[in-house]
């Protein structure tokens, strides 16, 4: 990390979305969910002063059903993978998996995290949350002791503060959450396909709500029109709903 650890300097956002800092210790997500619960207005982006990960979480208020909106959280993603291709090193590699870890170079550095007034797929939420998880840099332990995650720092975005990532971030969300809202899920379909190393593959780490035998490890075709998972095992084709894999309310 840079020189100023007990400093951080608020981001400035676009004008369409509203900082809200609280205390490292904090979760955003948490706060976000609190703040769609009271009412608070869309475009209320909370951020942990965090000067080793970046912590965020975004207040939406969708006019679609849940299992259109939730496909928004996408642009959360693809927006991280934007702002770090501009941020980082040329040679940073950014891949998504299913449905929420962010990879850097093959090791997980982030998760992303989903909450909603409601549970139902067809029902128009009252609110929706997105959160990001992102490592900007370790603690203190041997980067080599846990080599399926990793930080930025160590894949070589050196220097690279969270307010600078927050900054970077919204604006890059802002483009693809106006790309969802006017054309729907393609783009960012497409898009968030090609950052997926899993397709076409066996898959190895199993999302929530799948039930079935350890193994053969089923095949990922890839996503639905939704967003949802579709496996192949054996003649049988299983859709995981994107909508169900919500981290709150369970």
């Amino acid at each position: 990390m840079t020189g100023t650890e007990d400093l951080f300097l608020a981001p400035q956002l676009p004008p369409l979305l509203r900082p809200r800092p609280v205390d490292r210790r904090i979760d955003p997500f948490f706060k976000a969910i609190a703040a769609g619960e009271a009412g608070e207005e869309p475009g209320l982006v909370i951020h942990a002063e965090d000067l080793r990960a970046m912590r965020l979480a975004v207040l939406l208020a969708p006019e679609s059903p849940l299992a259109d909106a939730v496909g928004a959280q996408f642009a959360a993603s693809l927006g991280l993978a934007d702002a770090l291709g501009a941020l980082g090193p040329p040679e940073l590699a950014v891949h998504f998996a299913w449905p929420n870890r962010i990879l850097v170079n093959r090791a997980e550095a982030g998760r992303l995290r989903v909450a909603s007034s409601t549970t139902e797929a067809e029902a128009v939420p009252g609110w929706l949350v997105f959160a990001l998880d992102v490592a900007l840099a370790r603690k203190n332990e041997d980067p080599g002791l846990d080599p399926a995650h990793t930080t930025l720092e160590d894949e070589g975005c050196v220097g690279l503060s969270t307010p600078r990532l927050i900054e970077s971030w919204s604006r890059h969300f802002l483009v693809w959450l106006n790309r969802f809202m006017d054309e729907g899920l393609r783009p960012l379909h497409g898009a968030w396909c090609a950052r997926c190393m899993e397709i076409g593959k066996p898959l190895e780490e199993r999302p929530a709500g799948l039930d079935l035998p350890p193994s053969p490890p089923p095949l990922f075709l890839g996503l639905d029109e939704r967003g949802g998972m579709l496996l192949r095992q054996g003649d049988d084709t299983i859709l995981l709903p994107l909508h169900e894999q919500l981290d709150y309310p369970r």
